[in-house]
């Protein structure tokens, strides 16, 4: 997964972790949702963009980049975006512009035609190597920081965050997704990392009741089924007698049947 995807999908499903970020309150994403446009007749594709409610005509749309790599033009475009879209589709709000930087040296700097708009209130730049206390303090803040976090702290910055969900998330539901996301940032990190890995590293009685977890639970019973399929046909019992017993369909018996003859 593209760690942009990562961040997208993070806003996405907790829009109130962009407003901490950006240093105002949690409560300001109840007003906004987050959504990609397509500004039409340019082949240009808005991935983050915060739309206040349409009672909400005071409360700015705040258009979002994050970028993790150098991009000279990545102004040019940003701004060029930005004045497209607000070109196309009218509302009567005012807009910000937000770009999250892994660091400040990816931050290219502008040209002399934009120099206004980015010494202007319209525009933040947020660089995540330099949370520092907001980090610390906020939980939503401290999950963005996982995203760049060294692979050596990764593991103990996620502990700390699922213990720190655990006691701080009353809402069964919202603790649940905050672990799963967690979990998800994780395997962004380490993706040849195992499930008994996850588990050493998240502790069981945690893990255990994540989608992620139990979908890899699925995942190795289906293999160990599979793995028994040539097993049973060669004692003798039909394809309908083995799917029936493994709980499998005969399709999945015969692909089984048919990748052991091949080995």
């Amino acid at each position: 997964m593209k760690t942009d995807s990562i961040f997208y999908h993070l806003f996405q499903t907790f829009p109130s972790i962009f407003f901490e970020v950006i240093g105002q309150t949690e409560s300001t994403g109840n007003t906004y949702q987050f959504t990609s446009v397509e500004v039409k007749q340019t082949a240009f594709r808005i991935d983050g963009l915060f739309l206040p409610s349409d009672d909400s005509a005071d409360q700015p749309i705040y258009f979002v980049e994050v970028q993790f790599q150098r991009d000279e033009r990545f102004y040019q475009r940003f701004f060029g975006e930005i004045f497209l879209y607000l070109s196309q589709y009218e509302r009567a709000n005012d807009w910000r512009g937000v770009v999250i930087f892994r660091s400040k040296n990816l931050d290219p700097g502008v040209k002399p035609q934009y120099r206004e708009l980015l010494t202007s209130p319209r525009i933040r730049r947020i660089y995540l190597d330099e949370l520092g206390e907001a980090a610390d303090q906020s939980l939503g803040v401290s999950v963005v920081k996982l995203v760049v976090e060294t692979k050596n702290k990764a593991p103990e910055l996620a502990r700390q965050l699922l213990n720190k969900a655990t006691q701080e998330i009353a809402d069964e539901v919202v603790r649940r997704q905050v672990i799963e996301l967690i979990e998800t940032i994780v395997l962004y990190k380490f993706p040849q990392m195992t499930r008994q890995e996850m588990e050493a590293m998240f502790g069981f009685s945690e893990l255990k009741q994540t989608r992620v977890y139990q979908d890899a639970v699925e995942e190795g019973e289906l293999k160990a089924k599979l793995e028994a399929v040539p097993r049973f046909l060669a004692l003798g019992l039909t394809v309908e007698q083995v799917a029936q017993g493994l709980g499998l369909t005969i399709e999945q018996v015969r692909q089984a049947a048919e990748a052991k003859t091949s080995d």
